[in-house]
């Protein structure tokens, strides 16, 4: 499985395709064949999945219960747009308008690359969001991974 780490600048053409960076490429696992998913991320960005990453998400949420309204919904909402894409023999990929227009990206985006997962975001609300880094990044961190050896995600009585 794909483990992706970097941001990369990138513009997008006026066809809206961007130039996949060599380096990005590079991390790519060969069973991806260089095809991909895009999708509307939780936020205002989409995600680009790999498409073996792909086929491995869609397995777990097939086991959901769609019985049940909430699992319903949500798959639903997590597929959502969601369209399969390749590069092209120059290495560019084609985004579609609809999924552009979602995201708000225009003319230049950063591929936020992480885990199983390339996140695409328009630079000027990237750079935004990074502005927002919360007060106390610290006590953030600790919030969310201190406590990942204990059962519970009650806060630590040591001081």
């Amino acid at each position: 499985m794909t483990s992706f780490i970097g941001e990369f600048d990138c513009k997008v053409d006026a066809k809206g395709r961007i130039m996949m960076p060599s380096g990005l490429r590079k991390q790519l696992d060969p069973e991806a064949q260089e095809k991909f998913v895009l999708n509307r991320g939780f936020e205002k960005c989409l995600v680009l999945y790999p498409k073996n990453t792909w086929t491995s998400i869609s397995a777990e949420i097939s086991k959901l219960n769609q019985y049940k309204k909430k699992n319903r919904e949500f798959t639903r909402y997590f597929y959502r747009g969601a369209s399969e894409l390749s590069l092209d023999g120059t290495g560019r990929i084609l985004f579609p308008k609809r999924l552009t227009e979602y995201a708000g990206i225009t003319k230049e985006v950063v591929l936020f690359a992480y885990f199983d997962r390339i996140e695409v975001w328009d630079k000027s609300t990237y750079d935004n969001l990074l502005t927002d880094e919360p007060d106390e990044f610290s006590r953030l961190a600790e919030e969310v991974m201190g406590n990942l050896n204990n059962e519970h995600d009650e806060p630590d009585n040591i001081s």
